[in-house]
């Protein structure tokens, strides 16, 4: 079990920076799951010409500048994937890839909008043999046939879990270099031998009620689970009853969602896709959180 914490930050670009750094200034107790590195997306922008105070800023420097707001309030990153958040009258349960459960009062999605297209047939049989964490349902799948579609080379430990348990692991490395990753990984001594690397790009899951397997490009596999490991998932994937409009969570102005004490903020809720535009979001969310626990805490008393 985890830590309970006032309010879960879940993304650490400049909405999810912003709603911790404003949260932390209120005193309150937070949780921020993301990546140590921030943003990689923001990284990536040669000149930034419209964040007040910083004319021409570099996407490295404009990080460089969030990471330093963090660490001078004392603010850590957890780097683990929430895979999915229960809400259970009045805390809210997140569950992470390590199978560890964060306990929150109130909840800030600001996971901005890579989630990849779902692959034909995902949505359907989500749950019924469609999984996103290995470690967290992996024992479902005890002596049977696997699929583990990862999309970042740090995904090899969870195939190496699941070779432990299921009687085949088919592993689709959707990454740059990741083959070369995998491979070195079976050459060792302790190499399990019922691991299969796949070289062909998943279109399609098989099955009808359940998994039955899993459509490449070069053939189709037999596998009684998929395990698509992504570095995000889609909100409305996370958490049940969350109101989306198209790919983006529906919110107000205050970025109150469909659910009581859950916000959103950042590129999650639509265009325009600016730093700006995020990093004031953020702040919104995070003073809206301050107000929610503040009624919490009338009501309680």
């Amino acid at each position: 079990m985890g830590e309970r914490v006032d309010v879960a930050i879940i993304g650490t670009g400049p909405a999810g920076v912003s709603a911790a750094i404003t949260l932390k200034i209120r005193n309150k107790n937070i949780a921020l799951f993301g990546n140590p590195a921030l943003s990689p997306k923001v990284d990536k922008a040669e000149k930034i010409l419209n964040y007040p105070g910083l004319p021409n800023v570099s996407g490295l420097q404009l990080n460089g500048y969030f990471k330093n707001h963090l660490d001078s309030l004392g603010i850590a990153i957890t780097d683990e994937v929430v895979t999915s958040i229960i809400d259970m009258q009045g805390v809210f349960g997140l569950q992470t890839k390590s199978n560890t459960i964060y306990e929150a009062t109130s909840v800030i999605i600001a996971t901005g909008i890579s989630f990849g297209k779902p692959y034909k047939n995902e949505d359907n049989l989500l749950g019924r043999g469609v999984s996103y964490c290995a470690t967290c349902d992996g024992n479902f799948y005890r002596d049977k046939p696997v699929a583990v579609i990862a999309e970042s080379e740090k995904e090899v430990e969870e195939a190496m879990f699941l070779s432990e348990i299921c009687s085949k692991v088919y592993y689709i490395p959707l990454y740059e270099e990741g083959k070369f990753s995998l491979n070195d990984a079976l050459r060792g001594a302790s190499s399990p031998d019922n691991v299969e690397l796949v070289g062909s790009m998943p279109l399609e899951v098989i099955g009808e009620e359940k998994v039955e397997g899993l459509k490449l490009k070069a053939g189709d596999i037999e596998v009684d689970g998929v395990f698509i490991l992504r570095d995000n998932i889609s909100p409305e994937k996370i958490i049940a009853g969350l109101e989306m409009e198209g790919n983006s969570i529906k919110v107000d102005r205050s970025m109150k969602t469909s659910i009581p004490g859950v916000f959103a903020c950042g590129d999650i809720t639509g265009t325009p896709y600016q730093y700006v535009k995020s990093a004031g979001e953020g702040n919104v969310a995070a003073l809206s959180a301050v107000s929610y626990l503040s009624e919490i805490q009338k009501n309680n008393s």
